[in-house]
C-alpha cells in the first residue's frame, strides 16, 4: 500500500526552520508545503523560495500538522489557535512552557481541538527513559548546561559575567529549570525538556556554565529514583550559523517527521 504524503507547515525561519525545510526533502513522502513568518518578512522570503512553497503570515486553514521552531512567542500566537482548532502540532521551543499557566493552557486547547501537542527532545538524548522512569518515582534531576562564551552572547549572561575576559569554566547560574527557562529562554529548553519529562519545572535543578575551554554544547544530566541512578553527557556540535543551538535539535524534528511515514520507528 502507498504511503500518505505528510504535508507540514512550518511556523519559523531561522537557522533550525531553514535547516528543516532544506533537509526534509531527503525525506521520503515528507513535505513542507506552508512557512509561517512575522508580516514583514513574508514577500521577501515568498520572492527567495518562489513557488516551491508558501509563505504567510498566519496558519493556513488547511494545516493538518505544525512543526513550530520560531522561539516562545510563537506558541501563543500560532500554536494555542492552531491546537483549539484541531491541528496536530510538534514544538521546539519547549523553555516557553516555563511561563504560569502556558502548560495547561496548550494541553487545554488540545484537549477542545481533539488533537495532540508533541515536545520536541531538541538537544538531549534519554528522555524517553526519564519519562519512563518517573512512573516508578524519581527522587532528584538536575541539568547541567555548558556552552562555550560565544554560545551565551545575547543573552542573560552578558550581565552576570564578562564573557570575551574568561579563562576558564564559570558558572553563571544555578536554580530551578523554571527561573533558568525565564532568564534563559533560547538557551534553556534543554532544562525545560528535561524537567517536564522528570520532576517538573520547579524541583528540577540547573547549572548554566560558560567555559572557554570547550568548543561543543555539553549537556549533562543525572537521575535518581526508583528505577535506578542515570547520567547522560552528551556533547553536541552548534549549529554552524547559529551557536546558541545544538545541531541535534534540529535532528530530533527531522526525526519526528520520519517518524510519522516510516513503516518502522525508533
Amino acid at each position: 500500500m502507498a504511503r500518505s504524503a505528510l504535508h507540514v507547515t512550518l511556523v519559523g525561519f531561522g537557522a533550525i526552520g531553514q535547516g528543516i525545510f532544506e533537509r526534509a526533502r531527503e525525506l521520503p513522502h515528507v513535505f513542507i508545503t506552508d512557512i509561517v513568518v512575522r508580516a514583514k518578512e513574508v514577500d521577501a522570503l515568498q520572492a527567495r523560495l518562489g513557488h516551491q512553497v508558501r509563505v504567510g503570515s498566519q496558519v493556513p486553514q488547511h494545516t493538518t500538522l505544525l512543526v513550530e521552531c520560531a522561539g516562545h512567542a510563537a506558541l501563543v500566537e500560532h500554536v494555542l489557535p492552531a491546537l483549539r482548532s484541531g491541528i496536530e502540532c510538534a514544538v521546539l521551543s519547549v523553555g516557553a512552557l516555563s511561563s504560569l499557566d502556558l502548560p495547561e493552557q496548550l494541553a487545554e486547547a488540545a484537549h477542545l481541538g481533539g488533537t495532540q501537542l508533541h515536545l520536541l527532545s531538541g538537544a538531549v538524548g534519554g528522555i524517553d527513559a526519564i519519562a519512563a522512569a518517573r512512573l516508578a518515582g524519581l527522587s532528584e534531576v538536575t541539568y547541567t548546561g555548558r556552552k562555550p562564551p560565544i554560545g551565551w552572547r545575547g543573552s542573560h549572561a552578558e550581565q552576570v559575567l564578562h564573557l570575551d575576559d574568561l579563562t576558564e569554566p564559570t558558572l553563571i547560574l544555578e536554580a530551578s529549570a523554571r527561573e533558568a527557562a525565564r532568564l534563559y529562554p533560547k538557551n534553556a529548553n534543554v532544562a525545560a525538556t528535561v524537567s517536564l519529562a522528570g520532576l517538573g519545572l520547579d524541583a528540577t535543578r540547573v547549572r548554566l556554565i560558560a567555559d572557554p575551554t570547550i568548543t561543543e554544547n555539553i549537556h549533562e544530566v543525572e537521575v535518581t529514583g526508583d528505577f535506578g541512578t542515570m547520567k547522560i553527557t552528551m556533547m553536541g556540535k552548534p549549529m554552524p550559523n547559529n551557536p546558541k543551538t545544538s545541531m541535534l535539535t534540529l535532528l530530533s524534528a527531522l526525526r519526528f517527521l520520519h517518524n510519522r511515514v516510516a513503516s518502522l520507528t525508533t
